[in-house]
């Protein structure tokens, strides 16, 4: 698979340009590898194929496993229990998954399958999995010109997700900058692998490493302070709606502000300072300091997503949702969105998913899509409800429905400068005696576009030179999410995400031998951090709304792993940048460094 896009029909030329830096980069293969090894059961009920299974979409897969069996999608049912991690992997039903139907008819009982953690590792699609040659050029004073990559990407041995991950990564290809010419060209190629598939940020991730080192190569070659040179070459807020090169539209931003924030809060003039003093000394501790400014496309793909609430008689709500949480919220923020719109408290809300037979429709749970859609979906719903519920305490009251007012704080209904005489949900409830006459409405909402969460992270590590151990000392990470509906659940996601990326670029690294045998086939074999390898994390706030739906909502849910990784590789390199070194590959082992600084 081959993809080539390039500046007005013409390749684009450095020959403008003071300052040409090029450099290969390896974006290593990784392994998703969440705690719940995949599993399914299947078993036939009056005829319907009924198939349980961790997912990220139950209506997906029952479309495609129908489909296979020949079956219509109302003789088929999946369910989708708690799901114990699946960062985009869990996307698509595993082919063991799909055979059980047909394992359970020959044997006339249910068949339960579960893959064993070897088999988790060989057999789910790993992520990433390209090498990159990135070539930047500029004038003297930092301001950027022309920007080139070159995209080799292992798709693995039955090519699927993993081919057309460096399309996500063209389509991101320049950022957060404002670069005049752009280049991008690339190329999937099959190997004796695991395929390659979506894993938090699918080809996101990607764009943002290369283009984030090839910025620190640059200011490193011109002889200027990296943060200078992003600040001098960012889209300006007054540009949005924003086209890049590469054809897509950026719905909104503030890079600037983000970046501001985020060398503020670590201190960055003391921390050049407290870098040249220690350089000056001598200290055998080589202190780094790296920074990544992103941008990254959520809510793509797909654009539609269910969502219907209801009002049953005794006043308590009732949520169905196409989307499919595996540990992202959903019914804490679903449950907000209807509570602070109707007043009805939370613990008298019950959200209803990941089952074909009582949730009409839905999608996939990815791409970091769900408030902004199905979120939007049942805030919109919601709306429609109180507008149904406030027709029916007008009647109940005898008055205009202009003048009835819905007291959130109480959760009743008054005409307005009367609240002496109220109705609660209960009494409007009430009202729904039979099917036509239920206190219900939904939404099949769906989006204009994509949205563009921004940000920017600074990494602080310091490297023993003796053994080349990395410590990662500070991590700094200010990410726009758009309006922020629930602050602790942003805070574990860009928690999460800060995690994986920092792995990324410290620990993890699916590898073979030279004849194709796996070698990272067990958590022995793989290098999975704990929560003791990382310091506190320190987030910095900043909200820019997106006109793109009803909440001002954008994605968070795989920012976290979008900037932190090409924040430490620049740090790590930026640490022993003064012996000469241009570049470290991840992930940067001691070993690795330790090589580096020793010229071997």
């Amino acid at each position: 698979v081959a993809m080539h896009s390039d500046h007005n029909g013409e390749p684009i030329s450095f020959a403008n340009c003071d300052v040409v830096v090029t450099q290969t980069t390896v974006n290593q293969r990784l392994a998703p590898a969440p705690i719940e090894n995949r599993s399914a059961i299947a078993w036939w009920e009056d005829g319907r194929l009924i198939l349980e299974l961790g997912c990220q979409g139950t209506h997906p897969i029952r479309n495609t496993v129908s489909e296979i069996y020949g079956l219509e999608h109302d003789q088929m049912r999946v369910i989708c229990p708690d799901v114990g991690g699946g960062f985009g992997a869990k996307a698509h039903a595993a082919p063991e998954a799909v055979v059980l139907g047909e394992l359970s008819r020959r044997t006339g009982r249910p068949v339960r399958w579960t893959e064993t953690r070897s088999e988790n590792m060989t057999g789910m699609g790993h992520g990433r999995g390209q090498i990159q040659t990135v070539t930047l050029g500029g004038t003297k004073d930092g301001d950027l010109l022309a920007y080139k990559i070159e995209i080799l990407q292992d798709a693995g041995g039955y090519p699927n997700m993993g081919a057309i991950l460096p399309y996500a990564t063209r389509i991101m290809a320049t950022g957060v900058y404002d670069i005049p010419a752009v280049e991008v060209s690339s190329k999937s190629v099959a190997t004796n692998t695991t395929p390659t598939g979506a894993y938090r940020g699918a080809g996101r991730p990607e764009a943002s490493a290369a283009l984030e080192r090839a910025v620190d190569l640059f200011a490193d070659e011109a002889g200027l302070d990296p943060a200078e040179v992003r600040r001098r070459n960012f889209v300006q807020p007054d540009a949005f709606p924003f086209t890049t090169p590469t054809g897509t539209i950026y719905d909104s931003g503030n890079y600037e502000e983000s970046l501001n924030r985020a060398l503020a809060a670590a201190g960055y003039n003391e921390l050049l300072e407290e870098q040249a003093s220690r350089r000056a000394s001598g200290d055998r501790r080589l202190m780094g300091i790296g920074i990544a400014t992103y941008v990254e496309i959520t809510g793509a793909g797909v654009g539609s997503e269910y969502g219907s609430v209801e009002v049953l008689a005794d006043g308590s709500a009732r949520v169905v949702t196409g989307s499919n949480p595996y540990g992202q919220g959903h019914i804490t923020s679903w449950s907000m969105l209807v509570s602070d719109q109707t007043g009805i408290p939370l613990d008298r809300i019950e959200v209803v998913y990941g089952d074909t037979d009582l949730v009409p429709t839905g999608e996939t749970t990815g791409g970091s899509r769900s408030l902004q859609i199905a979120g939007s979906a049942v805030f919109d719903a919601t709306g429609k409800l109180v507008e149904i519920a406030r027709q029916r305490a007008a009647d109940l009251l005898e008055a205009n429905p202009a003048d009835i007012v819905l007291d959130t704080d109480t959760a009743r209904f008054h005409v307005a400068g009367t609240p002496a005489v109220s109705l609660g949900w209960e009494d409007i409830g009430a009202t729904s005696s039979d099917e036509a006459n239920q206190l219900f409405a939904l939404s099949d909402f769906t989006a204009s576009g994509p949205t563009f969460p921004f940000g920017t992270h600074v990494a602080v590590v310091e490297i023993d030179s003796d053994t080349g151990k990395v410590e990662l000392r500070r991590m700094i990470a200010c990410d726009d999410a758009g309006v922020i509906l629930n602050p602790l659940l942003v805070d574990g996601q860009v928690h999460g995400g800060l995690a994986q990326g920092i792995s990324q670029a410290l620990f993890e690294e699916v590898r073979y031998d030279e004849d194709g045998n796996p070698l990272s086939t067990t958590l022995l074999d793989y290098l999975m951090p704990s929560a003791a390898e990382f310091p506190l994390f320190e987030r910095v706030e900043l909200e820019t709304p997106s006109p793109i739906n009803p909440l001002g909502a954008k994605g968070i849910g795989e920012s976290g792993t979008i900037g932190s990784t090409p924040a430490v590789q620049n740090a790590v390199v930026d640490a022993v940048s003064h012996l000469g070194i241009r570049h470290i590959d991840m992930p940067l082992t001691p070993e690795r460094v330790w090589r580096a600084i020793n010229g071997i």
